[in-house]
């Protein structure tokens, strides 16, 4: 089994919607990206990739690739998980916690933790998302944008470890 922790932030933007685990939540503004700027899927994407030490969603879908404009974030955790699998591993869990003062995010998480369950095609019960507020404090404070974070446990497939296989073969990690 291998841990891997994602974090993320974007600030808020006008004239975008606002997306937080592939759910679209009623707000005055959205998030600043070049996706759809859903920084909990982020979050889940870069813990999931750095469990299996496949470095980051910067490295695989960069924001000076157009391909990736307005994605949705969704999209990316569905690659990001063929990618981890591909490397002899598959998700067992994930926890999240989004950071904001605004918008009262209670009424959406159980959608969040779906789509994010979907994404990573696991069960609804094995993605937990938490939302809590900075009371006050720094740049979520301010209602300037919007952290999240998220652990991710994968373990290795059966058919991998039943071969004695080895660890994922990527590139290393340059500093």
């Amino acid at each position: 089994m291998r841990v891997g922790m994602g974090y993320d932030v974007h600030r808020f933007t006008e004239g975008r919607p606002l997306v937080l685990g592939g759910v679209q939540v009623p707000h005055s503004c959205g998030l600043l990206g070049h996706s759809d700027a859903d920084v909990l899927v982020h979050a889940v994407c870069d813990a999931l990739l750095g469990a299996a030490a496949l470095g980051d969603i910067g490295r695989h879908f960069p924001d000076s690739d157009d391909r990736y404009r307005g994605i949705s974030s969704l999209v990316l955790l569905e690659e990001s998980t063929r990618l981890v699998r591909r490397a002899g591993y598959r998700p067992v869990n994930a926890d999240c916690v989004v950071v904001a003062q605004r918008p009262k995010l209670a009424p959406h998480i159980p959608r969040m933790c779906a789509r994010i369950a979907a994404a990573m095609g696991l069960d609804t019960g094995a993605v937990n998302v938490k939302a809590t507020t900075t009371e006050g404090l720094g740049f979520v404070g301010r209602k300037e944008g919007i952290a999240a974070y998220a652990v991710v446990l994968i373990e290795r497939t059966p058919e991998r470890s039943s071969r004695g296989a080895g660890t994922a073969v990527h590139e290393p990690c340059h500093g």
